[in-house]
């Protein structure tokens, strides 16, 4: 009983990967999840879906590796963030479809909530802007649109749950409804100061308290498996949000320490310790990883558009036939001849926070040439990571921290290595990637390892942290503050269109 097995489901996926004690991939097991589209701006899930494509590649991966249930020494859950089911007790059905997190039907009440002049109170106990990002006005749309929704919730007849308190509920045959600290703080619910439901925000968003899944630290013993699942009565040792769990994954403790995913999007965090420290240049604070019942928190920024510029090019423009051509593409030509472009296809995320910006390409001459166009692309991914983490930088010399030191990466994006080259010659400090990129699913198996035993401390699983390439700058400072000007040049453009 040596291994460990981590949950990870994902927004366009569900995945089951099992590591070894030294937190080496034994084998993975993957299922393509359904979008459903029923509107422009609605984007849902199945939860019945989620659900059996999660236990399948569970079993999947056992069958792979050649394990069975006694084997798994625990399991670990991490998640996508955010995305809200709401389901019948008694049944264990979802009266509606999860409401994904890229979801903007809440629009309207957050607005609602900023004319109220809820902002700052929002900020102050949960970390968090008004956003329909966030999963309480999701919650709030279910509970005023699904006939009988609101008399059942008042009633105690239904459960609320981000999807890992879904998938426990469904792990344990419905014995068990519980979430962790870093789900929790992603609600607009969740008081991050003391570890608790916040009576006036649900009293503010009108949500019965009867709703909410307990919260517990995310390295704990949450329950045990239904043994007729799997085989066995596993224990979930660890849970947490897919971007907290990745900061646990790449071992970044301490105050200060960073990691960036190159995803769809991209997800910049850096630990701050058991300091709130709250932005003054767009980023959120949230509830880091938790190994107990003292807060600590993180700094967070998100780029929305990061990887998916890729499949801009491959399916909109037909520039390239598949993702792995791009880095070919753009290292064919030895820089972007000028032009910049802004995928701000969704806006502008942090720290800009301007939903009406647009995608725009600038610098095009008669010498531009698609390869030009994809070396943009590709380096528009490193520039809006690079200007979230100098505002981080920021906030942190302002509170009376230092510039962060190095950044460590993961995601899909992160192995092509002129993206990464790139990103280390903007920043101006190394830019390391580990063996093992696959860090959210590392970030659970490690949080469940620590609470069943397998791992003594943190200070442990520091040391199993392994280097695959560190990226050193080689571009001046002052070209690459040349290069940060003229790409803040190019956002406000596409912010004035």
């Amino acid at each position: 009983m040596t291994y460990l097995l981590a949950l990870d489901q994902g927004t366009s996926s569900s995945r089951s990967i099992v590591f070894d004690r030294e937190g080496r991939i034994v084998a993975m097991a993957q299922r393509e999840l359904t979008q459903i589209y029923p509107q422009p701006g609605w984007v849902e899930h199945d939860p019945r879906e989620i659900w059996k494509s999660q236990l399948a590649t569970a079993r999947d991966v056992l069958q792979k590796a050649k394990l069975e249930a006694r084997d798994i020494h625990a399991i670990g859950i991490t998640n996508q963030r955010e995305t809200t089911v709401l389901w019948n007790r008694k049944t264990g059905e979802p009266v509606h479809n999860a409401i994904v997190w890229q979801d903007r039907r809440a629009e309207p009440m957050c607005a609602q909530l900023r004319e109220e002049g809820m902002a700052d109170t929002i900020r102050d106990k949960t970390g968090l802007v008004i956003d329909a990002y966030f999963s309480g006005t999701k919650l709030r749309w279910l509970l005023d649109n699904v006939p009988g929704a609101r008399a059942a919730a008042e009633g105690g007849e239904l459960a609320f749950g981000t999807i890992d308190s879904w998938l426990i509920w469904q792990l344990t045959g419905g014995k068990v409804h519980v979430t962790d600290v870093s789900n929790a703080s992603r609600t607009m619910l969740f008081n991050v100061h003391d570890n608790a439901w916040d009576a006036d925000l649900l009293k503010a968003l009108d949500i019965p308290a009867a709703l909410m899944p307990d919260v517990k630290p995310s390295s704990a013993h949450f329950a045990d498996v239904d043994a007729q699942l799997l085989g066995r009565a596993i224990p979930i040792g660890g849970v947490a949000g897919d971007q907290q769990s990745a900061l646990f994954g790449q071992a970044c403790f301490q105050a200060g320490m960073a990691k960036n995913t190159y995803g769809t999007g991209c997800f910049l965090l850096m630990h701050t310790g058991d300091a709130f420290q709250p932005s003054h240049n767009g980023l959120l604070v949230t509830s880091a990883a938790q190994t107990s019942a003292q807060p600590q928190y993180a700094m967070e920024g998100s780029v929305f558009v990061g990887g998916a510029v890729v499949q801009w090019l491959r399916d909109g423009l037909k520039a390239i036939q598949g993702s792995a051509q791009v880095q070919g593409l753009a290292e064919s030509v030895p820089d972007a001849g000028g032009v910049m472009m802004v995928p701000a296809f969704t806006g502008l995320g942090a720290p800009y926070w301007n939903a009406d910006a647009r995608g725009t390409i600038t610098g095009l001459t008669r010498g531009t040439t698609v390869a030009h166009i994809a070396r943009a692309a590709l380096e528009s991914i490193a520039y809006q990571s690079a200007a979230l983490l100098q505002a981080m930088s920021r906030d942190a010399v302002a509170a009376g921290g230092k510039p962060v030191a190095e950044l460590r990466v993961d995601g899909g994006a992160c192995v092509n290595d002129l993206l990464m080259q790139f990103q280390a010659d903007l920043l101006g400090i190394p830019v390391v990637r580990p063996e093992v990129i696959e860090t959210t699913a590392l970030g659970a198996a490690y949080l469940a390892g620590l609470s069943s035993g397998i791992y003594e401390s943190t200070e442990q699983l520091s040391k199993q942290w392994r280097v695959q390439r560190r990226f050193i700058p080689t571009m001046g400072r002052a070209q690459a503050e040349e290069s940060m000007a003229r790409w803040e040049r190019a956002v406000r453009q596409a912010t004035t269109v």
